[in-house]
């Protein structure tokens, strides 16, 4: 008679991982496993840029190249004032949503300025690979997008948007009702509009105020800047106080 082959452990068992019986400690490993090598990589908060993934740095869409490179001289003179904090930890590590354009650009200034930066990704049907301007101990890969946007937030001090279409207004208004409902502090997370004429032209808030959708108090939540200068003045202001 042969021998019987053991039973596989259920933490081992990978038909029963990506059932759908399992679906609560897959959710769960998105949470722990982040979590666990944010902490092992002492990163304290981050810096959240949100934008298209179509800007190129060569591209023929001139307006758009011209964001990615102010994308990247932000995110460099963040990175470089961060460094220089006295603290335990890493404090407004840049973060990005990890794939190409504006999330590229970002990542590319911090590592400009030797700087570590995060990429958190998201498996999609039509593939999409992390940038090589992250840095790798702190690059993810998400399946749940509901997950991914929790850790892009969770840890943000702050958040610029960066022009860009459904995924970053997605990101922009979730942000913004947290903030809205008081489930993130009013007082501490900055949202900065960078390119003050394409979301003005692309969201009317004033409409909002103007048919009560909205309050005035509500409007304060927004800043908006066109230079890297001024939108980098914002955030040193409104990160020293968090320090």
């Amino acid at each position: 008679m042969s021998k019987k082959r053991p039973p596989e452990k259920a933490y081992k068992n990978l038909e029963f991982l990506n059932s759908r019986d399992a679906r609560t400690i897959r959710i769960l490993s998105e949470y722990l496993e982040p979590l666990s090598r944010l902490s092992k990589f002492k990163v304290n908060n981050t810096v959240l840029f949100l934008g298209s993934a179509r800007a190129k740095p060569d591209g023929n869409h001139d307006l758009m190249t011209k964001y990615y490179w102010e994308a990247e001289e932000l995110a460099f003179r963040l990175a470089k004032w961060a460094i220089k904090l006295r603290a335990r930890g890493k404090n407004f590590v840049i973060c990005t949503g990890g794939g190409p354009g504006i999330m590229e650009a970002a990542n590319r200034g911090a590592s400009r300025a030797d700087g570590k930066s995060i990429g958190m990704n998201i498996s999609l049907p039509q593939e999409q690979f992390p940038n090589p301007y992250i840095s790798q101990e702190l690059s993810f890969i998400f399946h749940y997008f509901f997950m991914r946007k929790f850790w892009l937030v969770y840890m943000a001090k702050a958040v610029v948007a960066f022009p860009g279409g459904f995924g970053t207004l997605d990101e922009v208004f979730e942000t913004l009702t947290l903030v809205q409902t008081g489930k993130i502090a009013r007082n501490q997370i900055p949202i900065i509009l960078y390119g003050e004429e394409y979301w003005k032209n692309t969201i009317n808030f004033e409409s909002l105020l103007e048919h009560m959708t909205i309050s005035e108090e509500d409007m304060k939540l927004i800043y908006y800047a066109s230079t890297p200068l001024d939108a980098f003045h914002i955030l040193k202001n409104s990160l020293s106080i968090r320090l």
